[in-house]
């Protein structure tokens, strides 16, 4: 599984970020700076769906 954020939609709510601050990492502006493609590790698939569930303006996707 691999999750990936829209850089042009993403605006800073960090909402991904409090379900998995390890995985949804943030930049200096908040902004989520995970890139395309990122690995999601072995156990932290059902806070990938999460995440990507929470976020207001469906910046992130996951792939299987």
């Amino acid at each position: 599984m691999k999750v990936s954020v829209d850089p042009d939609i993403c605006d800073a709510r960090g909402q991904c970020n409090i379900v998995d601050s390890e995985l949804f990492t943030l930049d200096e502006d908040g902004f989520s700076d995970i890139g395309q493609g990122k690995p999601v590790p072995a156990g932290k698939e059902a806070a990938a769906e999460q995440g990507v569930e929470i976020c207001p303006v469906q910046a992130l996707s996951l792939e299987e």
